[in-house]
This record gives C-alpha cells, sequence and structure tokens, in this order.
C-alpha cells in the first residue's frame, strides 16, 4: 500500500531509501527488486493491453510463436481479410449501389442466385486464386471445385467458403456474413485432387466468419483459441474487441425455424419441448431468438450463451439428410465452437469428425453451447414414442 502510494505520486525514490534502511541486507535487495520490478498486472489489465491491436498485428504475433513458419498462412489469411473488407462495403451500399435481388439463375444448390453472391463470390474468387497460396478452392456458387492459374498448382492450402450466408436477407437490412475454412493440401504437388478438398473437420488449419451487420466483425480461430476483431471504419482495420471469445456457462436461447415442426423427426420435437419446459436449475425455458441467417444466428449465441439447429426434415424429398452445407458452414463453424467450448453436431456425430463425400454434401446442424447440444442427441438417439 505504502509503495503504490508513493509511485503513485512520483516518490518511488523516498519509499525506496525508506525500505532499504529499514531492513535487512536480504530484505534490502529484496526491496531493491521490488522497485526495479514491473508493477504485477490483473487479468482485467492484461486484457486491456492486448485490445485495440489489428487483427494484421494479431496474426504476425501467433506467427512468432512458430519460428519455421514461412508466412504463407498469415499472407493467406490477410488476403481473405482484405477480400472481406471490400464484399463488406459492397454490402454497405446495396442499396444505393443497385445490387439488391436475384441475379437470374440458380446455383448449384438449386437455390436462386443473388446480385450480391455472385459479386462477393467474384471478390473472393479475383483474391484468393492469383495469391500463389491456394491450390483448390470450393465455393457455395461454384458447381466444382475452382483452381488457380496453372503457375499457382503447387500452392499448399484448400479453402472452402460460403462468400455470402444469408444474402436473401440484405434487402430487409438483416445481418449476412463470409464463413470460410482453411486446411493444408494432403497432396504434395501438382494440380490438387478433388480428394484435397474432401478432409473432415479434424484437420482444419483455420476457420473463420466475417458478420456484416450495424457493425462489420471477423472472427477466427487456428485452434488455439477464438478471437473477435471489430472493423473501425475511419482507419480501415479489424480491431481485437473480444480476445479469447468463449460460449457462456449456461444458455438462454435456442435458434429454430419451428415452422418444419411437422417434418422433423420426434426426437428434434421432443428436444423442443424439453427446451421450453420451465426449469430453474437450466435456466429453462429458453428464449426464442431466430434470424435465419446461420452466422448471424450463431454469433449472437456464442455471444450469449445458445443452441442453434437446422435437423433433418421430410418436407422436401431432396433433401432429406439436412439442408446446410458440410464443408463451407457446418465444419467451420463447428471449428470455432469446439475451440469456444461449445460443439456441433448432427444430432448423431460430430461435424469436425465426419469425412465428406462431395464438395456440397448437405448435413443436419446442431451448433451451440455443449451441454445443450448433447442433450439434443440424446433425445434423437431415445425419441419418445408419441
Amino acid at each position: 500500500g505504502i509503495r503504490d502510494f508513493c509511485l503513485s505520486r512520483g516518490l518511488g525514490d523516498v519509499y525506496k531509501r525508506q525500505a532499504v534502511s529499514t531492513q535487512s541486507t536480504g530484505s534490502k535487495r529484496k526491496a531493491e527488486e521490488e522497485m526495479t520490478a514491473e508493477p504485477k498486472k490483473s487479468k482485467k489489465e492484461v486484457t486491456r493491453d492486448v485490445l485495440g491491436i489489428t487483427v494484421n498485428q494479431h496474426i504476425a504475433m501467433a506467427q512468432l510463436e512458430h519460428p519455421t513458419a514461412r508466412g504463407h498462412f498469415t499472407q493467406l489469411l490477410t488476403e481473405i481479410i482484405v477480400a472481406a473488407k471490400v464484399v463488406r462495403n459492397k454490402v454497405a451500399l446495396a442499396g444505393i449501389a443497385e445490387v439488391i435481388g436475384e441475379a437470374g439463375e440458380k446455383n448449384v444448390q438449386g437455390e436462386t442466385v443473388q446480385i450480391l453472391d455472385e459479386l462477393a463470390n467474384n471478390i473472393m474468387l479475383r483474391r484468393l486464386l492469383h495469391s500463389g497460396l491456394i491450390g483448390i478452392l470450393v465455393s457455395e456458387e461454384n458447381t466444382d471445385p475452382v483452381y488457380p492459374p496453372e503457375k499457382y498448382y503447387d500452392s499448399e492450402y484448400c479453402v472452402a467458403i460460403d462468400p455470402l450466408d444469408g444474402s436473401s436477407n440484405i434487402a430487409c437490412n438483416v445481418p449476412v456474413g463470409t464463413i470460410f475454412g482453411i486446411w493444408k493440401r494432403q497432396s504434395k504437388e501438382g494440380k490438387a485432387p478433388r480428394s484435397d478438398a474432401l478432409q473432415s473437420g479434424r484437420h482444419m488449419v483455420c476457420a473463420g466468419y466475417v458478420l456484416y451487420g450495424p457493425s462489420s466483425m471477423l472472427v477466427y480461430t487456428t485452434g488455439t483459441g477464438v478471437h473477435g476483431f471489430t472493423y473501425d471504419p475511419s482507419i480501415g482495420e479489424f480491431i481485437l474487441t473480444h480476445p479469447n471469445m468463449k460460449f457462456p456457462e449456461k444458455c438462454k436461447c435456442y435458434s429454430a425455424n419451428e415452422s418444419y415442426w411437422d417434418w422433423w423427426q420426434q426426437g428434434t420435437r421432443d428436444f423442443i419441448h424439453w427446451v421450453r419446459e420451465s426449469d430453474s436449475k437450466t435456466g429453462r425455458p429458453f428464449t426464442a431468438r431466430y434470424v435465419g441467417s446461420l452466422v448471424s444466428d450463431f454469433h449472437r449465441n456464442l455471444l450469449y450463451g445458445g443452441v442453434f439447429m437446422y435437423p433433418k426434415d421430410s418436407k422436401d424429398p431432396k433433401f432429406t439428410s439436412g439442408k446446410l452445407r458440410l464443408l463451407y458452414e457446418c465444419a467451420p463453424l463447428s471449428f470455432i465452437a469446439e475451440n469456444a467450448g461449445g460443439k456441433g453436431s448432427t444430432g448423431e456425430e460430430n461435424i469436425l469428425d465426419i469425412v465428406p463425400s462431395d464438395i456440397h454434401q448437405r448435413v443436419p446442424l446442431f451448433i451451440g453451447n455443449k451441454r445443450e447440444v448433447e442433450k439434443a442427441e440424446e433425445f434423437l438417439k431415445n425419441p419418445s414414442k408419441s
């Protein structure tokens, strides 16, 4: 207390002389060391110290922990971020620039392509395929894998990306986003075979998303913590605002399109009954919160605690195994969820354990707080008879 009082008033020398004059030799040395040592910082103070650094600084700092790194991964992540900034500007000016609406064609999913879907996809492809870092790229908007110019065939990374998730909501100003996952190629050289893109989430080296909303935010993980960066348009940089993100211990809400109730499996309906029940110990009933934009729903649940679900349904015979895409939606978000203390599941198995059979494979998804996701798995495994 006396030491802090003296230091706060610039009286460090006074404290030092007083401490040294009243102690033994050993104690004198200790007092001198105390005066020259940096004051210990609380956990909150350490957190405040890292706030405000840019995402590029954050990536560069992480690279220093890997002395043999050549900087290729750092450069690739930077390329994705730059492309996302361009997409962010297009989304922000969508109404003024008259790029809202349908492009007049359907993608490989059979979905109507929005003008901004096409625009975001072209921005990502142009930037990434000419980076000299990607050997093969999978996009929601392209039927087949996309390859870089031949001179870049030996590049070591594979990227799967949903350029603009939730784009049908842009006209009503609902947040949308970009989702991406990065893997290392399994083949060593030449044109990457299709199998390089068909790796499980367990082999992912990075996953992230960029949310374009009232403020834009980048969230990513390389398997050692989840970090969030908010875009500052005044300087054109993503700034660290949410270090070491974790799902809150308590789940508060659930996100589901309940208009599919009649077509859901009994186990899914049982789970919804459970989240609606009143139970003070588990904080139920949970509040229903559903935007209909996957990245937006996931982001809210990551911050406040919740579980998002898009389960199997029998409404459309073409999509009985689920609707969301494994490679560029479910796997990247599940990788983020697991590193934030949560979980992603089909209701039967962990999303990250699935080896894709097709680049556009669809799966059911339950993702969010681990305890609630595992509860959904229990109900699906043992559905009620009614």
